[in-house]
């Protein structure tokens, strides 16, 4: 079927063969942005209570276009060998990419016919349209998601040491903090788990003062602490700082190579 194949090439990027997004999926984004900024924006009441109609007008609108064209999706990928026929599309229906779609869509319906507000629904369809673009041939976009997905996976030995490195001395920290200041503090330093909000607000070098030690000993490991949280913030900083050096130097030696696990790089649309 002709129209079934422009649907699929239309909706599914690695499918397009041109440059960028395909025009169809280009005005879809558009509406996932405006759906977005129109759930940031009423969450304010103060603009919600003065234009009711319109963001209720705007909700169906979006709610419609989200209906139509997940339904056009789950029928067009039948194009794609993997999901052809009833099965397939089924398959295709409980995939992640399609249950974040259907989930982004419900949102949409439950805040025009329950009244749960919108906002819940944000960050569906900020995850929906990272999806699609990240998904494009040939995107800027596309291309620094790809350079970050290979950065974090060339580096995940690193940086899941520096993880375990961290929450060691998270643990230390509360433990010892606990010994020097359960009993002068016992609201905020009365257990491990309590001292773990200072250790957590200290090692991340946010340090919003709402708890502090009091004694002598523990001034001094709070020091020792803070002092530690230096590294422990830089080690990871330091590890995606070489791994975004490294990848953007292969990118310059091999401008037309595609990048290790790109999901378009094998994808050919169905004649």
């Amino acid at each position: 079927m002709r129209i079934r194949i422009w649907f699929f090439r239309q909706l599914y990027p690695p499918a397009w063969t041109g440059t960028g997004l395909s025009p169809l999926n280009t005005a879809i984004l558009l509406v996932v942005l405006i759906s977005i900024i129109a759930a940031i924006v009423q969450s304010e009441p103060v603009i919600h209570n003065a234009f009711p109609i319109v963001f209720r007008i705007l909700t169906l609108i979006i709610a419609i276009v989200f209906s139509v064209e997940y339904v056009i999706r789950l029928w067009a990928m039948a194009e794609d060998p993997r999901y052809a026929g009833m099965i397939g599309r089924l398959r295709y229906a409980v995939t992640l990419t399609s249950l974040l779609d259907l989930a982004a869509t419900s949102a949409v319906w439950l805040d025009l016919l329950v009244g749960i507000p919108g906002v819940h629904g944000v960050l569906l369809r900020l995850v929906r349209a990272v999806r699609v673009i990240s998904l494009t041939r040939h995107s800027a976009i596309a291309t620094a998601y790809r350079l970050l997905w290979n950065a974090v996976r060339e580096r995940s030995m690193e940086l899941l040491l520096s993880l375990i490195l961290a929450l060691a001395v998270l643990i230390v920290s509360a433990t010892v903090l606990y010994f020097a200041e359960g009993d002068a503090q016992p609201v905020a330093f009365g257990s491990i788990p309590r001292a773990m909000w200072w250790a957590v607000a200290t090692l991340t070098t946010v340090g919003y003062g709402d708890v502090y030690p009091v004694t002598a000993i523990g001034k001094i490991f709070a020091s020792i602490c803070a002092l530690t949280s230096i590294a422990i913030v830089a080690m990871p900083t330091g590890i995606m700082a070489a791994a975004f050096s490294d990848a953007f130097q292969s990118m310059r030696r091999h401008p037309h190579h595609r990048a290790d696990g790109d999901p378009t790089a094998d994808a050919h649309p169905p004649d």
